[in-house]
């Protein structure tokens, strides 16, 4: 009796101090920035495998080629002056729009992250935002905080994103197409940011009465000329061909990934969605080349690219690593939480969410988390609704786009709270997740 017990303890106390070491690992490898949490995964994945004996799995091939296929095109359709046209068109939008803006602006930011795959396109649409709001006397907070958020959302709903290729990458296995995650998170995140801006219409006082806008209005640290004045697009027509293969692209995968019996056959093999989404990225990327003769160096300095192969590092580092734990630790994992779990699938979503606060990328969550999901035996269609929990970045406000869009604000109505955690992302952030999650999961029901 006693020594059964004193096995079971020794048992999970040995899984918790390989735990301790992935989370050190994670929390480290966040702080470094970069590649910091891809090479501090390696570092994890080496602890694992040479002190606690764990047998390294396969690493994430398919997932870290298909995202840097993407990332490819993506940055080629940057060097075009693709992502510049797009911005300008947000602008445009916002601008003949001001009164609305804290509904369009979540919506704008939401549809580009959707075309491009990268929530890194708010960088260029934030400081837009907060014109726009300032000169209509809305309190730039509003728009910007659940801008912020929107940016992240469609993330996992866009086809081409690195979070959403690697979750269809996991589950076309178990006959889930694209399609089958489209059309459950993309009308479960559109509604979720409209709830979160709904609440944002009402957050905070209204500027003219908002004591810190008063400060630095009557201490002249406003500035009255327009800031976010943004460049022309060198070659329109470049940009729009870059555009337009680029948006094609990417239909062809929904099309392809929504019906099986398009994709060419062999033999009694139909192409896998990786090895497609491969071939007509690249393809999209050496056409946008070609036709808008585009410097492949020039792509590969664009930030898409960079921040792109730091996906790709992270998600090498970060989820073979994870792969090696739960694989390794299986019988212990399914043992301690197999019961509340089938009980409770949902609670697997609060998982995904705290994990990507650690991680701060949807992709590496998903690639991180998901297997163990699988391994508990919750349903595809169930990790698909919570898919979306992975947008946990605003959580704690260190995110880049968050301090960015904190810094564009010149009026100081975004801000970090007294208390950290208060912030003005905060209730948009919980409030766009908890719809999303809740629309998801009633989907699923439906379909």
């Amino acid at each position: 009796m006693w020594g059964k017990i004193v096995n079971f303890f020794r048992q999970y106390l040995y899984m918790f101090i390989q735990f301790v070491f992935v989370l050190v690992a994670i929390i480290v490898g966040a702080k470094l920035g970069g590649i910091g949490l891809g090479v501090m995964g390696g570092l994890g994945l080496a602890i694992l495998t040479f002190i606690f004996g764990l047998q390294p799995t396969a690493p994430p091939i398919d997932v870290m080629l298909m995202i840097a296929a993407v990332i490819s095109a993506a940055s080629c359709m940057q060097a075009a002056g693709g992502l510049d046209y797009l911005v300008k068109l947000a602008e445009r939008i916002l601008r003949r729009n001001p009164a609305h803006i804290t509904i369009l602006a979540p919506l704008v930011t939401y549809t580009f992250t959707f075309l491009a795959g990268t929530g890194h396109i708010a960088y260029s649409l934030l400081p837009v935002i907060s014109e726009v709001a300032l000169e209509t006397k809305i309190r730039p907070e509003r728009p910007l905080a659940i801008a912020t958020i929107a940016s992240q959302q469609g993330i996992t709903a866009s086809p081409i994103s690195a979070a959403t290729v690697a979750l269809l990458g996991m589950l076309s296995g178990f006959g889930v197409t694209l399609f089958d995650i489209l059309k459950i998170c993309i009308p479960a995140t559109i509604i979720g940011i409209l709830a979160g801006a709904f609440y944002s219409m009402h957050v905070g006082k209204e500027l003219s009465d908002d004591p810190e806008y008063i400060k630095r209005l009557n201490a002249g640290l406003l500035n009255d000329k327009k800031a976010a004045v943004l460049s022309d697009v060198k070659n329109l027509t470049k940009a729009r061909i870059s555009v337009a293969i680029f948006i094609i692209t990417t239909l062809l995968i929904v099309l392809f990934g929504s019906i099986p019996s398009l994709r060419p056959t062999f033999g009694d093999k139909t192409l896998d969605m990786p090895l497609l989404i491969e071939i007509l990225m690249l393809t999209a990327a050496a056409l946008i080349m070609l036709v808008t003769r585009t410097n492949g160096i020039e792509a590969a300095k664009g930030s898409v690219f960079s921040a792109g192969m730091q996906a790709v590092i992270a998600i090498f580092g970060i989820a073979w690593m994870g792969d090696t734990f739960i694989n390794g630790n299986i019988a212990e994992l399914k043992g301690a939480i197999e019961g509340i779990i089938t009980q409770m699938p949902w609670l697997f979503g609060l998982a995904l969410f705290v994990m990507s606060i650690l991680l701060y990328s949807q992709a590496a969550t998903i690639r991180a988390i998901a297997p163990l999901g699988i391994a508990l035996g919750i349903s595809p269609m169930m990790l698909i609704a919570l898919f979306p929990a992975v947008n946990g970045y605003f959580f704690i406000p260190n995110y880049p786009t968050i301090i960015a869009a904190i810094n564009f604000d010149q009026t100081g109505s975004t801000r970090i709270g007294k208390w950290i955690l208060n912030h003005s992302f905060m209730m948009p952030g919980l409030i766009t997740t908890a719809v999303s999650l809740g629309v998801g999961l009633l989907l699923i029901q439906i379909f």
